[in-house]
């Protein structure tokens, strides 16, 4: 069976709306190249079908929507088990992915059940209408592997307050609920058993014609609805992000990336979520929390093509140094937890090494054409 599925459901009033289902539940609908290109055309078929009035993003299971991106086929690719242009292909066309979920004149619902992490971030924040559920558990954990946060994380993470999107960026953090619609990294908040109702809710809804088509308001009239419905489900959850959030300010409050690693270690805190985060912070490639620091910076007037640009760039160079690919080794291949990060702290890291990974590798950039 195909690890996506494509299905159209008409509507009473004649319409369609689209589903995009990721289908690979054993691996936590870890998006890979062949989902990326089969998604790829296909939304652009329905942008330009006038019967599809939205499209419906979501997944196999209920443990994840999408747990990432295929870094296991990219480690293989880059020690020469695989294409020596598989990682630059598969980034290319992922980015290529996300901007066109950001642009889509077309509401797409995401719904962001269980896991969304890295790649699967990429979609959700893409997507105009972005759900997540009591299971919802967000988070960019690329410093556990070397890499960064990337899938236009150098736009969104930038957008949040106090330096926020920096700790989670650094500390892998995972983000609830509460805490994604809080910080604007979600619109609406429904409890999972209204998937189906959801679903069944979009084929009833008279969604008009021609110039009296209003389809975002449509989409946003049914999830109010939800979500109002849903509101006991969630008075129990609590929000660390936005708990810690003073503590949060402060931390990140300093002039160097080695005064704010320095200053979120030295917490004493009881809490499992800060106190998680700081055990990220402490084991996570001192490459990547300098290399956060960095790109953020350097990102924050960018616009989103140009985001995605740099991105481009930066992945395609993290793929052609060691760190990226020991990382994923340590996680994900032999699995011992032990990576051998190219420098034992961050005060040991080289400037010329982050900007030689700043550098673009070629003359023009794969995604120029993005605007």
């Amino acid at each position: 069976m195909s690890s996506v599925l494509f299905t159209e459901h008409p509507t009473q009033d004649g319409h369609v709306v689209a589903e995009i289902t990721l289908n690979a539940e054993r691996s936590l609908n870890a998006l890979t190249l062949e989902m990326i290109e089969e998604i790829l055309p296909r939304l652009a078929d329905w942008q330009d079908d006038e019967r599809v009035v939205a499209v419906l993003l979501d997944s196999a299971g209920e443990k994840a929507f999408c747990a990432g991106g295929d870094v296991v086929s990219l480690y293989k690719a880059i020690k020469g088990e695989g294409d020596p242009d598989f990682p630059e292909r598969f980034f290319h066309h992922e980015y290529r992915l996300d901007y066109a979920l950001h642009t889509y004149p077309k509401p797409v619902i995401c719904w962001g059940n269980g896991i969304v992490m890295g790649g699967g971030m990429g979609l959700l924040s893409g997507s105009s209408h972005r759900v997540v559920t009591e299971t919802s558990r967000l988070a960019m954990p690329e410093v556990t592997i070397g890499l960064y946060p990337d899938v236009g994380a150098s736009w969104f993470l930038n957008r949040l307050p106090n330096g926020t999107g920096r700790f989670l960026a650094m500390t892998g953090s995972q983000i609830n609920a509460p805490d994604a619609v809080h910080l604007g990294l979600a619109d609406r908040a429904i409890a999972s058993h209204e998937r189906d109702t959801l679903a069944k809710k979009l084929t009833q809804a008279p969604w008009g014609e021609g110039e009296k088509t209003d389809t975002h308001g449509v989409v946003n009239r049914i999830l109010r609805e939800l979500e109002q419905a849903s509101q006991p489900v969630f008075e129990e959850l609590e929000a660390p992000v936005y708990k810690f959030s003073p503590l949060i300010r402060e931390l990140m409050d300093h002039d160097t990336v080695e005064q704010i690693v320095a200053a979120i270690s030295a917490v004493k805190s009881d809490d499992k979520w800060f106190s998680k985060a700081q055990k990220t912070l402490a084991h996570g490639s001192p490459v990547s929390i300098t290399l956060i620091d960095e790109q953020l910076k350097r990102a924050k007037y960018m616009s989103l093509a140009e985001v995605f640009q740099s991105e481009l760039a930066l992945s395609v160079q993290c793929c052609r140094h060691r760190e990226f690919p020991e990382g994923v080794r340590a996680l994900l291949v032999d699995k011992d937890g032990e990576p051998d990060w190219t420098y034992p702290d961050v005060a040991s890291v080289e400037a010329s090494f982050i900007d030689e990974l700043l550098t673009p590798p070629w003359a023009t950039n794969p995604l120029h054409d993005l605007r």
